[in-house]
Parts: structure tokens; sequence; C-alpha cells
């Protein structure tokens, strides 16, 4: 049987598709391809997950030879993302075309464009409070860090860090990565606060000097030249003209910069460890590096790569491009969001004035996050739409006068450098940063804490915290009308602008972010399981998943009814210690919150053993919880304790023999 060049990518007959760019230049198309798993081309040139970079590039060129020779062109091998995936290149054709005809062989369960995508406690820090003094056309903003603060006045979009920093600064055993552009190691509020990390941009104009894949992150510019830009036989040709940005430097900062040290900025987690991961260059980057940096982060096995030794726990990726979410992408957040200790994926919603949200935000299991302005209206540039989980501040400048300084920009680490590094700096009125890329760091940092006091939350319990604990949005003012200058209620995004605007939850997310509020309520989304004693007639609880095991597979007896309830299982303000004791008598446990009945049956009862906190709770109602009541078993001794109203009821009307006690505690019944 023989097959038909022309006709692999053309009606029959027709010529192979060359497809030129203006000014002459050919598209080069780059395409990820995912092999089915039964595939006998896979099967040939399988990969091991201990397969070194020699072995893993000559799978990946045989894989990509043998392609051509079916489709009688001649594919160039790219990277390895996975055992089955890999990125294949061929010039003179676009990326579509080559990706319509590799998904339909019968042995490729998807082939996608592989698209470029970009950027887009009180700490001691004397920019907290109040930048520098304005000198001409540098320094400020007079507001500070005006976006880690606590609402104040006509700030109402601040996320309160100095309330969760009551709680904790954060774990050093938690790990943020930041895909971005790389950072500069060298800042002073980041010099120790920086992993490794891994430089994933793989091909060799991108890397501005690099060699491709290899460990280490250090940011060399990403700066592109109207010269560069303009040459249609060139590597850069219509990349947009800009300086460097120093873009992963700034994300980095504003998640964790060294804090309370009297010197520089505060970040929002500093006491976190920061992971940099290289995946955006010169002109952005690819979609196959930037998944690769995202398995690698998450400690996923990328082929030729070794294993990540620190595994992140939150992936930040201030990063993104037109488009539905790729299956690539879908892959690989299911691959990390469902893996043990999975890592919470936070991404920018994107600045295109209004929009529909970029991919990878709009993934289905990331966190995707809008700006806000100051007054906590939706800031004209972001992005928005039902994919977002929550909003945060991205910076504004209110005035917009030439020379005047802009009031409200995101103050982050950066460099002096125009094209290659040279003295670190900060951005301030004049030099600024906004954008929905500063916001996502804020709710990544957010993350990082929330894990610090509560490591067990999945990602899609974090997305629910973050939700649940975020303030409103404000609406006065926001009407319906057409006037001009009105600020409008936000809508869906259509094909035009949508500047600012007033968030609903169905545009902007839930709410605004309120870093305090989560933590302290990720301190309370510990599970405590219940069981029920069919001897003693009461109830058995534990906060520990191996006492609860072991209580399923030795004890008979007990019968395994799930989550009864969330606590905190750390001392915060407004709760109480809950007491747990074992009566030897009846087999049985009784809890309770009041310290003086603690002491009394600790006196009096020897058959009661103490056994010490078991959790924290509250002792009178507060926003969001419900009562925990407490019935006494006349017949048994025993205690017998319910959250669920009905249930409470039931025992009310029919069981004579449990007199009702009242409320034991309050507590939250989800976390």
């Amino acid at each position: 049987m023989s097959f038909n060049p022309a006709a692999a990518f053309a009606p029959a007959e027709q010529p192979l598709p060359y497809d030129a760019q203006p000014g002459g230049a050919a598209q080069e198309a780059r395409v990820i391809v995912k092999f089915k798993q039964d595939s006998a081309l896979l099967r040939q040139h399988a990969l091991s997950s201990a397969a070194s970079a020699g072995e893993t590039l000559d799978a990946v060129k045989v894989r990509a030879k043998s392609l051509g020779v079916r489709l009688g062109v001649s594919l160039r091998a790219g990277r390895a993302l996975s055992k089955h995936a890999q990125v294949v290149s061929l010039s003179g054709v676009s990326s579509a075309v080559l990706a319509e005809r590799l998904s339909a062989e019968a042995d490729i369960e998807y082939a996608v464009t592989d698209q470029r995508r970009s950027y887009f406690a009180l700490p001691n820090d004397p920019l907290y409070t109040q930048g520098p003094a304005i000198n001409g056309s540098t320094g400020g903003p007079s507001a500070g860090q005006w976006y880690l603060q606590a609402p104040s006045g006509e700030v109402t979009s601040g996320i309160n860090a100095a309330g969760a920093w009551n709680i904790t600064t954060g774990n050093p055993d938690i790990v943020v990565a930041v895909l971005d552009t790389g950072v500069r190691p060298e800042h002073p509020d980041l010099a120790n606060r920086l992993l490794t990390g891994y430089d994933m941009v793989g091909d060799g104009s991108m890397t501005n000097g690099g060699n491709g894949r290899k460990a280490g992150a250090s940011d060399p510019g990403d700066w592109v030249s109207s010269s560069e830009s303009g040459n249609s036989s060139g590597p850069y040709y219509q990349c947009d003209v800009s300086d460097s940005s120093w873009h992963g430097t700034m994300t980095s900062s504003l998640i964790g910069a060294a804090s309370d040290n009297g010197a520089g900025m505060a970040g929002v987690a500093w006491g976190v460890k920061l992971l940099p991961v290289r995946v955006l260059g010169k002109c952005g980057g690819y979609d196959s590096d930037i998944i690769a940096g995202m398995n690698w982060a998450a400690g996923l096995h990328v082929p030729g790569l070794p294993l990540n030794p620190a595994p992140a726990r939150v992936i930040n990726m201030s990063l993104g491009g037109s488009g539905a979410c790729p299956q690539s992408y879908l892959d690989a957040v299911n691959a990390i969001i469902g893996k043990q200790n999975p890592a919470v994926i936070v991404a920018a919603a994107g600045n295109s004035a209004g929009h529909a949200v970029s991919s990878p935000a709009n993934c289905p299991g990331v966190i995707a996050v809008a700006s806000l302005r100051h007054i906590g209206t939706k800031v004209g540039f972001s992005d928005l739409g039902p994919e977002i989980s929550i909003s945060a501040p991205g910076g504004n400048c209110v005035n917009m006068a030439y020379g005047t300084p802009c009031l409200y920009p995101i103050l982050a680490a950066t460099n002096t450098g125009i094209t290659t590094p040279a003295a670190s700096s900060y951005t301030d009125s004049f030099n600024i940063s906004v954008g929905t890329s500063f916001s996502a760091p804020l709710v990544a940092g957010t993350v990082a804490l929330m894990l610090s006091v509560q490591p067990s939350l999945t990602p899609a319990e974090v997305n629910t915290v973050l939700q649940r604990s975020a303030r409103a949005f404000p609406s006065a003012g926001a009407g319906g009308g057409s006037s001009s200058g009105e600020v409008q209620y936000c809508h869906a995004p259509n094909s035009g602008d949508q500047l600012e605007c007033y968030c609903t939850t169905s545009t902007c997310g839930a709410g605004m972010l309120d870093a305090s509020s989560a933590v302290a309520m990720a301190l309370h989304s510990n599970p405590i399981y219940r069981f029920f004693n069919n001897n003693s007639g009461g109830h058995f609880y534990t906060n520990s998943d191996a006492e609860k095991n072991a209580v399923i597979q030795n004890y008979s007896e007990f019968i395994f009814e799930g989550v009864g309830f969330y606590a905190s299982l750390v001392a915060q303000p407004g709760m109480l210690p809950v007491y747990r004791f074992f009566n030897n008598n009846s087999g049985g446990h009784f809890y309770t919150i009041d310290e003086s009945e603690k002491n009394i049956v600790i006196q009096n009862y020897g058959s009661f053993t103490f056994e010490g906190v078991s959790f924290y709770a509250s002792p009178v109602a507060q926003p969001g919880m419900l009562p925990v009541y407490r019935f006494f078993n006349t017949i048994s001794g025993g205690h017998f304790y319910t959250i669920d109203e009905s249930e409470k009821n039931a025992v009310i009307r029919n069981y004579s023999s449990f007199i009702f006690e009242g409320a034991g505690f309050y507590t939250y019944p989800s976390p």
C-alpha cells in the first residue's frame, strides 16, 4: 500500500501547503502530540522513569521520524513532556495544519498547537507603609504596599495580610513554585529565599544565551529590540519591542520577599520557600516548556530531567494566552492536583481589557485570579468571566496626566537593567507594575500561608476556603444606566472591551481576597471524624487519620459515620480547647469545652482517663459556626454529640433516656 505525501495535509493532487509570514519568513509548526497507551510506536520506543537525557532524546527522535514517514514529511523531535507526550516540529506549514493531520492518526490521543504564552504582625520593612519620597520622576508610591494592608478609607481591596501574619508568616516546609522569566537571585529581598529551581526554556533563540534546560533559574533578561522585531528572518520577528521585564523577580517578591528585616519590602508569605522555574524567555514561552515546568515543579517525572527534590505545594503562573484550555494543560493540571500531596495552581486571568479569561487560568482545577482597583472595582485591564475564583489588587494609577506619579501601583522587587541585569531595585510610582500578573501572587502567597497551618487541604478545599472567606465586592454607585462615565456592573465577556466595572460573583469570582480570614478559616478546616459506639451508645470523635484507620481496622463495635464537623487543631482568638476523656467503665468518650467541668472530672471520677486537647472550638456562636449539641445517656452514662439539627430533634422526640444538655460548643459544619 502506497502513501501519498500530498494527501497528508491537503486534498488529493494538491501540493503540501506552505504558509509564509509577512516579509517572507516561513512558518514553523510546533505541535504537542500524545500517543495512546496502546500505540505500537510507543511500546517500541518506550521511556522509563529512569531514562537519561540521552535515552530520552533518542526515543523522541525515533518516534518523530516514524510519524514523519507515515505523513511523508521530515518531522523534527522536540522535548518530551511525559512518557507519552512530546513536541514535534515541521517547517513550511502552520501548527494548526500539522496538529489536525496528526490528530487523524489512529494511535494519537491528541495533537495540539505548542503555543507561545507571555507574562502577562506588621513587618518593619520601610516600603510596606510608604514608598520613597517622590523626587522628580522617581519615588513613591506614597501608599506603600497598600495592597497588603487592611482595608481603610477608600482603599477597600487590601488583602489584610497583617491579620494572617498574626497566625503564621509561613512554614519553610511549604514550597511555592514561580513559573515565570526566572529570577535575579542577588536581589536583597530574595537572596536567602530561593531554592535552586530549573530553567525549562529549551528553544535556543528564546533562552537568550542559555544552552537548553538546566538547573538554576537566573533571569538573563528578556528584552526585544526594534531591530530584532523587524528582522523577518530572525526568531523574534514581530515580537513586541520591550526592555527586560524582570517579571519573575517581581512576582517572586510579592509571594515571599524577605520581610520584617528592616529593609526593602514585605512579601505575603515570607516564611515559605520559593522555587523559581524559568519557562519564559525572549518573546514569551512555549506551552511545552511551561507544562514541563508545571510537572517538574510539582514533583512529577519529566523525561530526561532529575526529579525535583523539593516539590511545590503551590504553583504561581502569572502568564497566559488566548483560547480555550488545551488538552495538554488539562493533562498536566489533572496530574498535579490528583497526586499525593497535590499542588494548588494559581494563574492570572489575563490583561486584555475585560475579555474572556486566558489559558491556563481557564483550565478546570486552576484558581483563576482577576484584578481590582484600590476601591474594589474591576481594574480596566483585567479579564473576567465565570472561570474566575477570586479577585485581588492589581494596581491602578487614578491620575493619568503625563509625568504625574501613579498612586496605587503594585510595589515589587525588580532590576534596573534595560537589557542585561544591573542593580537591584523596586518598582515605584513612575516605573510602575500593574496587571493580573501581580494579583495572582497575592493569592498564591495566601494559599501558602493556608497550607502552612493546614497542609492537608486539597486544591478544591483551598479554593472553597478562599471563596468562603472572601469579602463582598462593593456596589455603591453601580447602576444599569448608560450615561457617560457611570460605572456599570460587569457583564459576561463579549467581543468588546470592558473597562472599570463593579464586579459580580459571576464575573470576578466569589469576592475580594481576604488573607486574614482565609488563613483563620484554614485553621479550622480539619475534619473531625465520628464513630458510633454500639456498646456505649455514645460517639467517638478523632482528628487523627491514623487513629480513625486504627479504629476501623480493629474495633468492630465502632461504626464509622464519616466527618462529623470541622475544627481547628491549634489555639486562636475566640477559641477554647475541647478536652477528651475515656470512660473506662463504658468504653465511651466524653468531651467538654468547660475548664471547670474538665477539672471536676479529673478530681472526682477515677474511671475517666484524661486524654488532653482534642481540638479547638468556640464556647459561643460565631459567624459560620453551628452548635454541637450534647445529650446524656441515662442508661449507659455516656454522652451523645451531634451538629445535625434534625438528628438532635429526632433524639429529643424518640429517645427518652437521652437528656438534652444544650450546645456543648460551636464549630464549623464544612471547611
